[in-house]
């Protein structure tokens, strides 16, 4: 078994410890570390948790294998290439830095100390979308020529003004750098890479950060279709597909401590996560410009 430390203790860092803690055969968090201690003792006492006072001090534990990051996106890059130099896997919440220079920054220290290093999209892994996939790859979606994502939350309005997450400089991609990058993930995997886009961001609740981000982009598609069909065109049955109670952070953590054990790559290829940021570079280029902005290597 996988033995991990969770760093940051927010929402999201308590989902992902009670998604596994006490279910998962492959990882079971033994350590942790938060900026708020007083605000996670009990959450810790409760999941067997042993609490360090200090990142480092997590670092230098023997007795980590890896660690998972939910904290603030502007401290990703400087923990990741931290955790890689004390030979610790990683795995962290999208995205997984600001722009592509750092993420090329950390990925390289990954690499060059042979640590796995995985990124929280766990959305590929719902059934749902792995449903997509399986279709996409036999064919049966025909020609890919468009797609239309649109992801709406109300949590916005109810982030403290003074939480980390309500910072601009942490999210200079408007509501795209904390959940439309699931969609922008989704669509580099499953249409290719992007040349171009234009963006527009707004502020329509009370708060220093923009709330709203849309999004065009233009991308290469390669159609599979060669002819056109003959005869009357008669669409089959519609397929239901329904997975109450499915666990996409389980998921992802299962997915994240095999990769480990078995040495092997994580399913989310990090090449694709590289072109991402440089999509997120050019987004938040297109929406201070209000300009169509090509993608750096697009």
């Amino acid at each position: 078994m996988i033995r991990a430390a969770i760093v940051g203790l927010g929402r999201w860092g308590r989902s992902l410890v009670a998604s596994v803690q006490g279910k998962s055969k492959d990882l079971r968090f033994v350590l942790a570390h938060t900026r708020t201690r007083a605000t996670a003792e009990d959450f810790c006492r409760s999941q067997e948790l042993a609490l360090v006072d200090s990142y480092e001090q997590l670092l230098a534990d023997s007795n980590v294998d890896a660690v998972v990051l939910a904290t603030p996106h502007s401290l990703h890059e400087s923990q990741i290439i931290a955790a890689a130099a004390a030979g610790k896997h990683v795995h962290v919440e999208k995205p997984i830095t600001l722009d592509r220079a750092g993420a090329d920054r950390a990925v390289n220290a990954a690499r060059k100390a042979g640590v796995v290093l995985a990124v929280g999209y766990c959305r590929r892994f719902h059934p749902s979308v792995v449903g997509v996939r399986r279709r996409l790859a036999e064919g049966r979606l025909g020609a890919l020529i468009s797609i239309v994502a649109q992801h709406t939350t109300s949590t916005g309005q109810f982030i403290a003004p003074d939480n980390w997450r309500a910072a601009p400089e942490e999210a200079p991609g408007g509501a795209l750098t904390a959940v439309g990058v699931h969609a922008l993930d989704h669509m580099i995997e499953f249409a290719g890479r992007v040349r171009d886009v234009r963006c527009v961001t707004a502020r329509n609740i009370p708060g220093p950060s923009d709330d709203t981000t849309t999004v065009m982009q233009t991308l290469r598609f390669v159609p599979t279709s060669e002819q056109a069909p003959t005869g009357p065109v008669t669409a089959p049955p519609d397929e239901i597909s329904e997975h109450p109670g499915f666990d996409m952070l389980n998921a992802e953590l299962t997915e994240f401590a095999r990769a480990i054990r078995e040495r092997r790559p994580y399913p989310v290829p990090i090449d694709e996560v590289l072109h991402g940021m440089s999509v997120f570079d050019a987004i938040v280029q297109a929406a201070r410009s209000n300009e169509i902005v090509a993608v750096a290597g697009g």
